[in-house]
């Protein structure tokens, strides 16, 4: 009988060449368009590598969403400065009013110039953004990470001075929606158990250790903190509550807080590596989840968030990279039941962003 000889000095290979090509025969649903409309309530037209969309035309841009049935788009980039806002509400929103909603945001650099003065002047600026035509409140997660106030002190995101800003924007109904903290790998040391090993390496600003900076469940509290003493205002926790890794945690400041949203927005990668549990939690908080994505619009985005939600294929990629820009794993659909992908995709976007009963 003839032997094989097996080479038992194989090559050393670089994680970055590691490119396996899974063996497993499975479904392959191609959903280029949802079952029901969307509302797209969290995402950008002027971050880089997002299309440059306030340098091309409007209709160029309405023929992209139309294809994947976009009904709305929701605009943070108001948050990055007045002068974004009013280009936005000038070049977005004047071209088709019912198709865009643009959202404010706060100047934090003020602070050190205005003192004391600084969250009353906030709130004043946040009552002239929504007399301009902004329709909500961005916060990004410079508060609670970089924010500092005249003192140089950094404020927290339950900071009380930043009541007045917060109570504003509840009595002239504007949701926040708020991004606090970045996924919970990006606060550990970065070392052969980080599993956002690689994205960090190339995206090395995104790396918070603790210290310098708060740890992350500080962060996250200070921001359940501030929802519970907030009730007249409605908030939106971008990507998932800012904690899409512990679906309890977030179940339960939803339980505690009415007032409280969630959006989907760039966690997909999260949600469809726990299934389950994520299906659980879609189906109890039906009410309470808006569709949203935070990626560029092209023909792949949409409808990988399609099959995601509508479909029960298993372990598919869940972005365009070769290598998975969050995490080297692969996602599941949750096969979402009609009246959950209607509330999902549109439902609570227009009771929550466009005051539609």
């Amino acid at each position: 009988m003839a032997v094989i000889k097996r080479d038992e000095t194989l090559s050393p290979l670089s994680l970055s060449d590691f490119k396996p090509q899974p063996k497993l025969v499975t479904r392959e649903t191609q959903v280029a368009r949802p079952r029901f409309p969307v509302i797209d309530a969290h995402n950008h037209l002027s971050l880089p590598g997002f299309g440059g969309w306030d340098t091309r035309p409007v209709a160029e841009l309405l023929d992209h969403l139309d294809q994947a049935d976009v009904r709305v788009y929701v605009d943070l980039d108001g948050g990055w400065g007045e002068d974004i806002l009013h280009t936005h509400l000038d070049h977005f929103k004047a071209a088709a009013p019912e198709r865009f909603r643009i959202f404010g945001g706060v100047d934090w650099t003020k602070w050190a110039e205005l003192g004391d003065r600084f969250p009353d002047w906030a709130a004043g600026r946040l009552r002239q953004q929504a007399a301009r035509g902004a329709q909500g409140l961005k916060i990004w997660k410079m508060l609670g990470l970089t924010v500092r106030d005249h003192q140089n002190q950094l404020v927290a995101v339950d900071d009380p001075r930043l009541d007045v800003i917060w109570a504003t924007a509840g009595e002239l109904k504007l949701p926040i929606t708020i991004h606090i903290a970045d996924p919970v790998a990006f606060f550990d040391p970065v070392d052969n158990t980080n599993e956002r090993w690689e994205e960090l390496h190339d995206n090395v600003d995104w790396q918070f250790p603790s210290p310098p900076f708060p740890t992350f469940l500080t962060i996250v509290n200070g921001l359940a903190a501030a929802v519970a003493r907030h009730p007249k205002t409605t908030w939106v926790g971008a990507h998932v509550g800012c904690y899409a890794e512990n679906l309890t945690w977030v179940g339960a400041l939803l339980d505690r807080c009415p007032n409280f949203y969630v959006d989907i927005s760039e966690r997909i990668g999260e949600l469809g590596r726990q299934p389950y549990s994520a299906r659980r939690f879609f189906l109890k908080y039906a009410d309470r989840i808006l569709f949203g994505t935070d990626r560029p619009v092209d023909e792949n985005i949409y409808p990988t968030y399609f099959r995601f939600l509508e479909t029960d294929d298993e372990y598919f990629d869940y972005g365009n990279a070769d290598i998975p820009r969050q995490g080297r794993w692969r996602i599941y659909g949750l096969y979402l039941p009609d009246d959950v992908l209607q509330k999902v995709y549109y439902k609570n976007a227009e009771r929550v962003m466009l005051g539609i009963e």
